[in-house]
């Protein structure tokens, strides 16, 4: 595995994931170039890993940056040919990657290549399809070998570092959703394809949140894709109902904060806040 050494770095951002799950994915990717960057500025987390595995550099933020900003930022670290955008929680061992690269130079228009992915039972997971504006995901696609798809998660992403910089990355006012179909259009735009590689496996469970005050993980989840997919139609200029829905929700969505906050229904209010606050943030955007 020479020459994978010399050719890919690893970058995972993380932020509350718990030990033993990143300690899995690292064990894997013994031996390659892996650059971590730490949204939650856990010191602790950080002393535990770096004197078990040996990792190329290790970021503390001191704030959540969010998942776009903080692969930009370790990006910028990467020496080598390809960078592996890779989520704690999706375990891909040494083999699927070479595969991934393999992918990537035997089709000259390949702008990103992306593993089949499966959860720890061995069912196919959703990890690639349409952009959001042709339907929903989260239906996995039924494939024999590598086919061009619209878009595939930010879980597990493989592209070359220089079509990274020339597409400057991921749009950072992206912080956690749709980053990575946006990212996909550019390439699309580039006349560059995105490839679902049927031969590189990958386990990936969806639907497990890594934060563990519930608080605090409805209003992250609400607030950010609120407004990450209300940006991503503005950006695109995709005509869509999304952005004129959520405007006349507005009120709509603050009185029932108050009237949560009155009869103590925290969870509610919570959400209810965390759409208001991101439509408000959106609108305060585009002025």
């Amino acid at each position: 595995m020479k020459n994978l050494v010399e050719k890919v770095t690893v970058q995972i951002v993380l932020y509350e994931e718990n030990y033993e799950l990143i300690k899995e994915c690292l064990i894997n990717l013994k031996g390659l170039k892996v650059i971590i960057i730490d949204n939650k500025n856990n010191f602790f987390l950080k002393e535990k890993l770096v004197n078990e595995f040996s990792i190329e550099k290790y970021i503390l933020n001191k704030k959540n940056i969010g998942y776009s900003r903080a692969h930009n930022q370790a990006s910028k670290y990467v020496d080598t040919e390809y960078l592996l955008i890779l989520n704690a929680d999706c375990l891909i061992d040494k083999v699927s990657i070479q595969t991934l690269i393999s992918t990537i130079e035997n089709n000259i228009d390949c702008g990103l290549v992306s593993p089949t992915t499966y959860d720890e039972k061995g069912n196919l997971t959703y990890n690639s399809g349409y952009f959001p504006e042709k339907g929903m995901k989260n239906e996995p696609v039924l494939i024999e070998g590598d086919i061009c798809v619209n878009t595939v998660l930010g879980s597990s992403m493989l592209i070359s570092k220089k079509l990274f910089q020339e597409l400057d990355g991921f749009d950072e006012f992206f912080f956690l959703y749709f980053s990575d179909d946006e990212l996909c259009k550019r390439i699309n735009k580039k006349k560059f394809s995105v490839i679902q590689s049927f031969n590189s496996k990958a386990i990936h469970t969806h639907g497990i949140s890594k934060v563990g005050d519930i608080i605090k993980r409805i209003f992250l989840r609400e607030f950010h894709y609120t407004f990450d997919e209300m940006y991503y139609y503005y950006k695109l200029k995709i005509e869509n109902n999304i952005i004129n829905k959520n405007k006349k929700k507005m009120f709509n969505y603050l009185i029932k904060f108050l009237i949560g906050i009155i009869f103590f229904r925290i969870k509610k209010s919570t959400f209810y806040l965390a759409r208001f606050l991101a439509i408000f943030k959106f609108y305060r955007l585009i002025k």
